[in-house]
């Protein structure tokens, strides 16, 4: 599929989405939220990749979040019956959109309001050790997004996470990684090797093994302990009925490296 928001092209079984926006500092419209969907849609139904890199295009932004000039210019048609009707939710991926393979934000630069939450939605984020993230939007009149003001709590302590909210204050990633919402700080020129690396380790693993990892890790978090143990994952059943399930074992045995199928 071509796009014209956004880059999306696949190199072994790594899957590389990038924001394509640079001159609105990869800020994002209705039609580059449906592209990224259909993107990530795209992502998550070829078997032949496993994990995704989201980042953006230049040094300056992942994604400035929400386009504001172009809300502005649509302001007079946007509640006109059907206009909301092709739009996806901010971003593809920060609501309604399940996938259980990992994805990996390498963020180039701001990561703000919406360009944060999608940093939040994915598993792994890797940062350039210019960026600052936050959630700005209360300064010009809006509030976060679902993405932002639900997981934000969810990662850090909550005192912590309503002083960034309430200030709309933003912060350097180096703070971020303090408090845990980053995994790791790199210079810019370090960071797509960064997180190639982090996208390698996990192609070492049993890819459906991964997914059920993730799976459970996310459907578990918010049940009572009891819950998360009894409940049935998809993910996990497939993972048992794997070839790969066998085939670990048996490298291991054989003192050789598995070939995963991801079947």
């Amino acid at each position: 599929m071509t796009y014209e928001y956004l880059k999306y092209e696949t190199k072994g079984r790594i899957a590389y989405v990038t924001i394509n926006r640079p001159e609105r500092l990869n800020a994002l419209h209705p039609p580059a939220n449906m592209e990224m969907y259909k993107a990530f849609c795209e992502f998550r139904d070829d078997p032949d990749v496993w994990v995704a890199i989201l980042t953006g295009t230049g040094d300056r932004a992942f994604s400035a979040g929400n386009d504001l000039r172009y809300t502005a210019e649509q302001d007079q048609i946007r509640d006109k019956p059907g206009a909301r009707a092709d739009r996806a939710s901010f971003g593809g991926i920060t609501s309604d959109f399940e996938c259980w393979k990992p994805i990996i934000a390498a963020v180039n630069g701001y990561a703000l309001g919406g360009g944060f939450e999608i940093a939040l939605a994915c598993d792994i984020i890797i940062a350039a050790d210019h960026a600052e993230v936050g959630l700005p939007e209360p300064r010009v009149g809006l509030y976060a997004g679902a993405g932002g003001v639900h997981r934000l709590p969810r990662h850090i302590p909550m005192k912590i996470a309503m002083g960034m909210m309430l200030t709309a204050r933003r912060i350097k990633v180096q703070e971020a990684q303090k408090l845990g919402l980053i995994n790791e700080v790199v210079p810019l020129a370090d960071l797509m090797i960064t997180a190639e690396r982090w996208a390698a380790e996990i192609l070492e693993c049993a890819p459906m093994s991964v997914r059920a990892t993730k799976q459970m890790a996310i459907q578990g978090l918010d049940s009572p302990l009891n819950i998360a143990f009894a409940r049935n994952y998809s993910e996990q059943q497939k993972q048992v009925a794997s070839n790969d399930r066998i085939e670990g074992p048996r490298a291991f045995s054989e003192k050789r490296p598995p070939k995963w199928t991801g079947t």
